[in-house]
């Protein structure tokens, strides 16, 4: 499910993007405690409650052209696409009860 530091080429993971409906983009390092503990969260409300959804991981130290390019600079930050656009920002302090509601509306339109 967790993609780790596969796209070292920005133009590979516009072409994830692009080829897939739903994408969540999880910016965060190594050195992050919070990134950490936050990142099964996530991927366990994706993996139970929104399974279209492709989960990628990004390391911000290994991938920082990817990380400027969606000016992903504070950790964690979380991505979410819709059809290629981005539709939901969230960084630093994430409640997964606040990203489970903002991610409900677009998915069912898009999935359901």
């Amino acid at each position: 499910m967790t993609t780790n530091n596969i796209y070292n080429s920005i133009e590979y993971f516009y072409a994830f993007l692009d080829t897939n409906s739903a994408v969540l983009v999880y910016f965060s390092t190594n050195s992050c405690s919070v990134g950490e503990a936050l990142q099964p969260k996530v991927e366990s409300l994706i993996a139970d409650s929104f399974p279209k959804i492709k989960f990628i991981s990004v390391d911000l130290n290994s991938n920082a052209k990817i990380a400027a390019n969606f000016n992903a600079f504070v950790e964690p930050t979380i991505l979410i696409f819709f059809e290629g656009k981005e539709s939901i920002r969230r960084s630093r302090n994430i409640s997964i009860f606040e990203l489970e509601e903002a991610i409900k509306r677009p998915y069912q339109l898009i999935f359901e």
